[in-house]
Parts: structure tokens; sequence; C-alpha cells
């Protein structure tokens, strides 16, 4: 490998000279530098050609991958390649990772090293989601990801905890290494990560593809969300050191997901997998049952596993389903009480909560002060999560009493207690009263 130094210059292929400036870090194909160019800062991912199968064709991949453009704004994706040197080595220039993110590594770890200019000693600083709202919208953003690259005919074919960097405050996602996507049927050598490759892959039986991305991202979602490996219970820490033949066992021939209804033997051991345990106790059933579906008969049949669109709407659903109770609760509604059918309470400080059902829903969501309305929820087509189109806010001049602000650009069309619909503009609201029913455009609401 021929390594970069500190102010060399690099040609770019269709003209121009990138300035190495720093070391960002190196990986199994090579070391990333960061770069000055036109006179902004680029990331440079350069390889080592000795660890790529097919140097020639995996280039080209990357040049078309540049030509054909990334499949949305959330793809930290190759901008532009450089000139080969006489060995064969080369690289391409992509956008740097803003300070706002935090690897998905260290989200799982729940910190991060920092390490002191002056002094060279490292410390530990917490990486935590700043709410269970922007955890949930980061699952969603990373599923959307998902969706968006298979639509586009490609596939990631090498998913796994380093391939995401994700803002912990609003749930802003960004895909990272992307010169392994590769249209479907094409790959050039990638196998994957032990523990995310999905099982047909592990055996050495399939190449990577769509079908092994879905599983691939089940995998990702459950890390996530349940801080733990769904196929590491009682069974996988008998072995007491992982080899490449057990990994093949547990991960491979005999895969057996931890909450696997017809099979206890690989349940989560308390004292190892606490996370798993409590946190498998939170979620709704309908978050439980996909995982389940996903690392059962999706281990087996690699049609049956779910498909992006799927999970979008499951965790479109779970995130109006958060509750932020005044006492300081916020949960799922899983977590709290219901008295009646369309009412919520706080276990821990009684306060009742009414909901509000969706034409194009079958569940009902909660209402509380400072709960946002997202135009995903009533647009199936919208791909912007954060987007707000509606807030249940205090009167201002009558303390006590809330209603629901329009902060979309949108006029909507509200049922008022004389029964006539009347218009509410942009940045006017309506009170919240028994009979409210509101005409966003196409999909009605009613309290």
């Amino acid at each position: 490998m021929v390594e970069l130094k500190i102010g060399q210059q690099v040609d770019l292929e269709f003209g121009g000279k990138a300035t190495v400036s720093d070391i960002i870090g190196s990986g199994g194909q090579g070391t990333v530098y960061q770069v000055d160019f036109n006179g902004m800062k680029w990331a440079l991912k350069w390889y080592d050609i000795d660890k790529i199968r097919k140097p020639k064709d995996f280039r080209e991949n990357i040049k078309n991958n540049i030509a054909d453009g990334a499949p949305s704004k959330r793809f930290l994706w190759p901008k532009y390649l450089t000139k080969e040197l006489p060995d064969g080595s080369f690289g391409y220039l992509m956008e740097l990772k803003p300070d706002s993110f935090d690897s998905f590594v260290d989200i799982l770890n729940t910190y991060k090293l920092v390490i002191d200019p002056f002094t060279g000693r490292a410390s530990k600083k917490s990486v935590r989601f700043a709410s269970l709202y922007a955890m949930v919208t980061a699952v969603i953003n990373i599923v959307n990801a998902f969706r968006q690259l298979h639509r586009s005919g490609k596939s990631y074919q090498d998913l796994n905890d380093g391939g995401f960097f994700i803002n912990v405050d609003t749930g802003a996602v960004l895909v990272c290494d992307c010169d392994n996507i590769a249209p479907e049927g094409s790959n050039f050598g990638i196998g994957g990560k032990p523990g995310y490759m999905a099982p047909e892959v592990v055996r050495g039986v399939a190449k990577p593809d769509v079908q092994t991305d879905k599983y691939s991202l089940a995998v990702v979602l459950f890390k996530l969300l349940f801080r733990g490996d769904p196929m590491e219970g009682e069974k996988v820490v008998r072995d007491v050191c992982l080899t490449e033949s057990s990994e093949l066992k547990h991960y491979g021939q005999n895969a057996l997901f931890v909450y696997d209804p017809d099979d206890v033997s690989n349940r989560p051991v308390r004292g190892i997998h606490d996370n798993v345990i409590k946190f498998w106790r939170v979620y709704p059933d309908y978050i439980k049952e996909a995982f389940v579906r996903s690392f059962t008969v999706g281990i087996s049949d690699p049609n049956k596993r779910i498909i992006e669109n799927e999970w979008q709407e499951l965790f479109i659903r779970l995130r109006s389903e958060i509750i932020m109770c005044s006492c300081g609760r916020t949960n799922f509604t899983s977590m709290f009480e219901k008295p009646t059918e369309n009412i919520y309470k706080c276990p821990k400080c009684g306060m009742s909560f009414p909901t509000m059902s969706f034409s194009n829903s079958n569940s009902r969501v909660p209402l509380y002060l400072g709960r946002k309305f997202f135009e995903c929820e009533i647009n199936p087509d919208c791909d912007d999560f954060l987007n707000v189109i509606g807030e249940l806010v205090e009167n201002k001049l009558r303390p006590g009493v809330l209603g629901i602000k329009n902060c979309s650009e949108k006029t909507w069309r509200v049922k008022m207690p004389d029964g006539i619909f009347h218009d509410v503009i942009s940045g006017k609201g309506c009170p919240i009263w028994k009979e409210l029913e509101i005409d966003f455009g196409g999909v009605r609401a009613k309290i």
C-alpha cells in the first residue's frame, strides 16, 4: 500500500489536485485522510489495493456510482475519483462528516474517546440520544435510506455498525462506507462483518444482495433499539471463545433468535444481556412481533424478510405513540396504563391523556402538551421525518387551555363546536374539545 504523507498532493481524475492535511483513520480496505480541494476540506479514502479482490472492477463501480449520484442526501457518497498511481493505487473524495454526528459504534458503547490536544490524554465523553423521539427518528431515517438505496437497484452488501453516523440530538443519519455499494447481482468479494451477515452469507451459499441487506438491516435496528445481539443468548455464551467454526454455527448453520417463540434454549442471560431483557419488556407487541418474524422465518426464507416500507410504517407509528408526561416520565404508550379504550394514564403521577384517531391508521395517538404532528404521519410519500406540521400548545391568554397549532403551510379545515368546518391557516390554531375533527387535506383526525 502506498501511504500518503501530510502535504502530499493527489491528482484527481478530471483535473485538480487535493492536498493531504491530516489522517482521519484506517480500516480494512485502506486509510481515510483529510484533504484540501478547491478551497474546501474533504475526506479522501485511499485504498490498499492488495486487499481488494478485483481493483479494476472495484474502481469502475465507484466511478459508476459517482455518475449515478447518491440515492438521497443521507449518504456520504463518493464525489471525485483520483488518478491511479503506477502501482494501481487510487482513492476517492467524499464530504466530511459534520462534527454534530457520532458513529454508530460510539452510540452503542454510549461513549467516545476524546483526546486532549494539549496533554494527549484520552477521556470518555457520553454519547446518548437526547430523547426517545431522536432515537426513533434515527431508526426511521436508517430504514428510509435503505429503502431509497434498494429502489435505485443497488445493495449495500456490507451493512454493519461501522456504516452510520447519527446526530443524537435530532436523529438525522448519514450512511458512510458507500464504496461497496453495487448494482443488484454484482459483488466484489465483500462478505460482511460477523453478527451482521445474513445466515446464507455466513454459510457461503449466497453472496450479498438486497435480500441479505434486509437481514443485516434488521440486525442494525435490533442493536440500536435493544442494545444487544439478536442471536447472542445462552447458547452463544456457552462458547467462551467465539472461533470461526462457532460463528458459523451460531450465525449461520444454527442461528437462533434469543426470543424465538418455539425454542427457549438461547434466551438472554441475566447479568450479561440485561439491556435486551429490559427493553424487550418496553417495546409494544407489534415491534417485537416484527423482529420475531425477521429472525425466525426470515432466517430460512429471505423472501419473507420485512421490507423497508413496512419497517418505516411501524416506526412512524412507534414515534407517534411516545408520551412525554409533565412529571418527567417519557415512554411508549405500551408502558402507560389504559383505563379506557381512548385514554392513557401515567402510572407515576396519574395524569390522563386523551387520544386522536387518523383516517389513514388503525391506531390512536396520545395527546399531551408539546406533542408534535409530523408530515410523514399523514403523507405516506414523505421522506422528511423531521418536518413538523402541527403542535399541541397551551393558550397564551388562557393557561391550561390546550389547542393544536397549524405549523404547516397549508390551510386546515377544522370542525368547531358549532358543527361547522372552519379554515385554520398557517400559524393559527384550534382548541382541543371532545368532538374535535381536523381535515389535513386528504387525511382526517378525530378525538
